[in-house]
């Protein structure tokens, strides 16, 4: 990929306004040589909110990269100290905007990483591509973060690149799932109105013509408001089409209410698949006997045969770790956020020029390696600025005290181990 240089870019128009509005009289450098020159990272996840779940590692993830950054990162015979400040979005995509925005402006950081939907993706990648500011995310669907972002085929974006799997993996995951049963092939579909409901219940790029391709049916009774109340219509929609799956991507609170309902109401489908809220251990325990036998899709686990190009340790030396740490579960973001701060050392060591962030671009552009996710390499993806990671599907089953995420398919990763067999929920 060849970079065009543009200058002056726009962060520094914005920049040099401010700085002369503020304090005419003063000049000052952006980077200090006084010993080690420093490289700042962004950082904004969701640390409150309804999408907190996606956030519940972050304290033991960055702890452990700055311990391993601790002694700096080599670069072109010279090693530069990394400092990474991190940003709660509040799980608002105003929020996160406006704290991505903080970040480059104030704070001045060299490279932004961000994860965690796109109501957190999206904001925050949009601000580092009309700032020019180097920007690596994940932890979103690549047709949310592209298409929603207006992203144009065959020309992408200048500054911002995304790894994670797309909708085209978790419908195969899903159908890897469900082919394993004899259960009536009508699907009840749940999405919100929001960028992860528009786009799964897109009707051209989300689920419906693929459902449609591998016989099944989709029942969409359209899209409702996060953070609702009352899936009456939904439930009642589901039941009058005989549906005995149900699948969509909610956040917890949603699924809580639309799950309570469903019992309240006498909905019992044979399989329950959500994307986003079924991810965390903490959502599943809160449901009690109700959790049991719910599934999802697995982006990453203790048993994904990766290790960290940081650290050197294993998926399973990760969430293990966390769990020490913590005493709680571990959950699927770790690995991802924890790769994150893996592909910024790796274009921090690889850049020829870390003063220059289109030569940072480059580097980001022109990324090759092995992760504790899997592979991330941009010149090997689906469209322009996105590269995939593999993806099967488990299912939530009791294991002595506690609920364990199964991987009951994984036919599109076979590297990645089987530990379950699917069961219909009772």
């Amino acid at each position: 990929m060849t970079v065009l240089r543009r200058t002056p870019s726009r962060r520094s128009v914005i920049k040099g306004a401010a700085a002369i509005l503020a304090a005419p009289a003063i000049l000052r450098s952006t980077r200090a040589y006084a010993q080690n020159p420093t490289i700042k990272i962004g950082h904004v996840s969701p640390r409150t909110g309804p999408l907190a779940g996606f956030a519940e590692a972050d304290d033991y993830v960055l702890d452990a990269i700055n311990a391993a950054f601790s002694g700096g990162i080599e670069n072109n015979g010279r090693s530069w100290s990394i400092e990474i400040i991190s940003k709660d979005s509040q799980s608002n995509p105003n929020r996160a905007a406006e704290v991505a925005a903080d970040l480059i402006l104030d704070d001045e950081v060299d490279i932004m990483v961000a994860a965690s939907t796109p109501d957190t993706v999206n904001p925050v990648a949009d601000q580092c591509e009309v700032m020019e500011v180097p920007c690596i995310t994940t932890d979103c669907p690549w047709q949310p973060y592209f298409f929603g972002r207006n992203g144009v085929p065959g020309e992408g974006f200048q500054n911002t690149y995304h790894f994670f799997w797309g909708l085209e993996d978790v419908i195969g995951a899903f159908l890897d799932m469900w082919g394993q049963t004899d259960v009536a092939r009508t699907v009840g579909g749940l999405f919100p109105n929001d960028a992860d409901g528009n786009a799964w219940g897109h009707p051209e790029l989300g689920l419906p013509i693929p459902l449609a391709d591998a016989g099944y049916s989709l029942i969409d009774p359209g899209r409702y408001q996060p953070l609702s109340d009352d899936f009456s219509n939904q439930i009642n929609a589901f039941r009058e089409a005989g549906c005995e799956i149900v699948t969509g991507n909610m956040i917890p609170p949603d699924f809580a209410t639309f799950w309570a309902q469903s019992a309240q109401q006498g909905f019992r489908p044979k399989i329950v698949t959500i994307g986003k809220a079924l991810l965390f251990p903490s959502v599943i325990e809160s449901l009690g006997e109700r959790g049991n036998g719910l599934s999802s899709e697995v982006w990453w686990s203790p048993h994904h045969p990766f290790t960290s190009s940081v650290t050197g340790a294993s998926a399973s030396d990760l969430a293990n770790g966390y769990t020490a740490a913590t005493g709680r579960p571990w959950t699927q973001p770790i690995g991802f956020k924890h790769a994150l701060f893996e592909v910024a050392a790796n274009v921090i060591s690889r850049a020829a020029d870390l003063d220059d962030p289109y030569a940072i671009v480059e580097a980001i552009a022109s990324t090759s390696l092995d992760t504790i996710v899997g592979n991330v390499d941009w010149s090997n993806g689906p469209i322009n600025n996105v590269t995939k990671t593999p993806l099967v599907a488990g299912q939530w089953q009791q294991d002595g005290d506690a609920m364990d995420l199964k991987i009951v398919a994984n036919s599109a990763a076979p590297n990645i181990p089987l530990t379950g067999e699917l069961a219909l929920l009772s």
